[in-house]
């Protein structure tokens, strides 16, 4: 689950973090009302989506009067902002971010992920804030610092210091940077979050006083998780999320949405990543990622088959199940359901192995439903292919 950048940073102020005083707004009146709240010399106002690149599709001004925030922010709010993470069709932008601006002296990374290489949690750095980490990673990976981090232990105090010297952070800051890599390590803890990232973090200065500051903040939490982390889960716009994606987990499917036009229900996210793979082998692209899982029932497939079929992009679907747990009889009759509601007019390839797989076969067979036959996974895939090509 994701959220806002103003939610990520009212999540690390209460665990210590230095950010940035600011508010969100919703209107030019409210932006404006919150800059003279705060009164300061400069003014930042950020569009609240969930994508990174904002400021490069316009999506954050500088302000120097609170009258000038307001200007900022009726140019933002109703914009559709497109950067390099949304598409070509953009984000709707409905909340601005209006914080003081800081003035900055240098600028880093930092980020904290789940090393699932190792069983441990990586605390990640560089001197190159502000950019695009991952481009960083593979053309200079050189310049990322990593501390590896036994959760049994905990972030050690000597640890957040070593990192901070790698990042040539000036001496006096050193302290400073430690505890906020301390908060940090607990905010990722205690709120089950996959994925902490301020960038940058920057080292700013006040009336020749420097500080160190975690000006933007992107905060990813595990779904897994969310049932102990009420007030978190409470934070989700689903403005901001696929329909489908969101209407799949409550009713516990594993479904993503993809930019291709053939439909995929498989059960195991092995083999659905390797159905999509060997999808795209032949020549053809996935609509989306969709695991039944192993304990689905009829009405579950059939919830999943009529996601499915709502994405407008598809052009054939492909149902592809190895049956253990999951029994072929039941995801055919979750598939027979399903067309009885929603009139299936795309190709349907269906390939059945494992348990009742002769009983599913029949179940499809005495159906009358139009669908194409296949023994194999990479028949299915190269039939999926064709049907979706009109071939």
């Amino acid at each position: 689950m994701n959220i806002h950048e103003y939610q990520a940073i009212e999540i690390l102020k209460a665990h210590g973090v230095n950010v940035p005083n600011g508010d969100v707004a919703s209107t030019p009146s409210e932006a404006e009302a919150i800059a003279r709240k705060l009164d300061c010399s400069t003014y930042v106002v950020k569009a609240q989506v969930h994508a990174g690149g904002r400021g490069k599709g316009g999506g954050v001004k500088l302000a120097k009067s609170p009258e000038e925030v307001g200007i900022h922010a009726d140019a933002i709010l109703g914009m559709q902002l497109v950067t390099h993470q949304t598409g070509p069709q953009g984000k709707l932008v409905r909340k601005v971010l209006v914080a003081e601006a800081s003035e900055i002296v240098d600028e880093f990374y930092l980020g904290i992920v789940l090393d699932r290489a190792t069983s441990r949690i990586a605390l990640m750095a560089s001197g190159e804030g502000g950019v695009n980490i991952e481009e960083v990673a593979s053309t200079r990976p050189e310049k990322i610092f990593k501390e590896m981090i036994d959760p049994a232990v905990g972030l050690r105090p000597f640890q957040a210091r070593r990192l901070a010297y790698n990042l040539a952070i000036p001496k006096d800051l050193v302290p400073k940077a430690a505890s906020l890599m301390s908060a940090l390590y607990t905010t990722f803890i205690r709120c089950d979050c996959s994925l902490v990232e301020i960038n940058p973090l920057a080292i700013t200065k006040t009336d020749d006083v420097q500080d160190i500051v975690a000006l933007d903040a992107k905060l990813n939490f595990d779904d897994n998780a969310l049932w102990r982390q009420a007030d978190i889960e409470s934070m989700r716009d689903p403005s901001e999320e696929d329909a489908r994606e969101l209407e799949a987990s409550e009713s516990g499917l594993s479904y993503i949405s993809l930019d291709g036009n053939i439909g995929c229900m498989v059960n195991g996210a092995g083999l659905a990543m390797a159905t999509m793979d060997l999808i795209k082998l032949h020549g053809g692209e996935p609509a989306n990622f969709l695991d039944v899982g192993g304990g689905a029932t009829t009405e579950t497939v059939a919830h999943a088959f009529r996601l499915i079929l709502a994405d407008k992009k598809v052009k054939a679907v492909l149902v592809n199940i190895f049956g253990g747990i999951m029994k072929c009889d039941v995801i055919a009759n979750g598939i027979i359901e399903a067309v009885k509601q929603e009139a299936l007019e795309v190709p349907l390839v269906v390939r059945l192995e494992g348990t009742n797989v002769e009983t599913g076969k029949r179940l499809l067979t005495d159906s009358g439903l139009n669908l194409i036959a296949a023994d194999g996974l990479a028949e299915a895939a190269q039939k999926a292919v064709l049907a979706a090509q009109g071939r």
